[in-house]
C-alpha cells in the first residue's frame, strides 16, 4: 500500500478554497440573498433540494434558515425542503422514477410566486433540471446553486451562483458557506457590512 503523503495536503485544499472564494462573483451572490430575502418578506416559501452531499446542504439551509431567522427577526421562515421525507422519496423513484421525486412533490406544494432552490454540483442532476423546469413554467422563481462549468443548470435556472472550479468538495464548500451568508445577513448579523438592507424589503 502506497504510503499516503499528509504534509501540505491542507495547505494545498486551503489555498485552492480560497482562490475559489476570491474569484466569486460576489454581486451574483448578493443578488440571490435579495431574491431569498424579497420571497421571505413577502411570506412565500423557499423550497430547496438536491442529490447526495446537496441534500444534505439543502437541509442544512433550512435547519439554519428556518430556525435562526425567525429567532433574530420574529418573522416567520417558509422554509422546506423535498428531501425530509425519506418515505415520500422512495415511493416516487420506485412508482414514477428517481428522475421525478422532486417534480412529483413541487406538483403538491408549489405556489405562485414561491421561490426553489436547486443544489447541483455538476449542474447536470436530471431530477434537479425537471423540478427547476416545471418551477419556470408554474410562476416561481428559481435560483440554482452548481459548481464545474454550471451544466444544464445555470442555463435554465432564473437566477445562479455559480461556483466556477472542477472540484465537487470546493464546489460543495462554497454552497455551504453561501448558506451561512444568507442566514447571518437575514438575521442582521452583518447589516453594517453588505448593501443587503433588509429595511428595503419590509414594505
Amino acid at each position: 500500500m502506497d504510503k499516503i503523503r499528509i504534509e501540505g495536503s491542507t495547505a494545498h485544499y486551503l489555498k485552492k478554497l480560497q482562490s475559489t472564494l476570491s474569484n466569486m462573483d460576489v454581486s451574483l451572490i448578493d443578488g440571490a440573498i435579495r431574491l431569498i430575502a424579497q420571497t421571505w418578506q413577502a411570506g412565500k416559501q423557499i423550497i430547496v433540494f438536491g442529490n447526495g452531499g446537496s441534500a444534505i446542504t439543502a437541509q442544512h439551509y433550512i435547519t439554519d434558515w428556518n430556525k435562526m431567522i425567525p429567532d433574530a427577526t420574529g418573522k416567520p421562515f417558509r422554509g422546506r425542503t423535498l428531501i425530509d421525507n425519506w418515505g415520500l422519496v422512495s415511493a416516487y423513484a420506485n412508482d414514477v422514477s428517481y428522475e421525478d421525486v422532486f417534480i412529483e412533490q413541487l406538483k403538491n406544494v408549489l405556489q405562485p410566486s414561491d421561490l426553489i432552490i436547486a443544489i447541483s454540483g455538476s449542474g447536470n442532476s436530471e431530477n434537479v433540471i425537471r423540478a427547476v423546469q416545471y418551477a419556470n413554467t408554474h410562476d416561481a422563481t428559481s435560483l440554482g446553486l452548481c459548481g464545474y462549468d454550471g451544466g444544464r443548470l445555470k442555463q435554465c435556472a432564473h437566477h445562479a451562483v455559480h461556483v466556477n472550479i472542477n472540484d465537487m468538495q470546493i464546489s460543495e464548500d462554497v454552497h455551504a458557506i453561501f448558506c451561512h451568508i444568507v442566514m447571518q445577513t437575514l438575521c442582521g448579523y452583518l447589516r453594517k457590512v453588505t448593501d443587503v438592507n433588509l429595511q428595503a424589503f419590509t414594505h
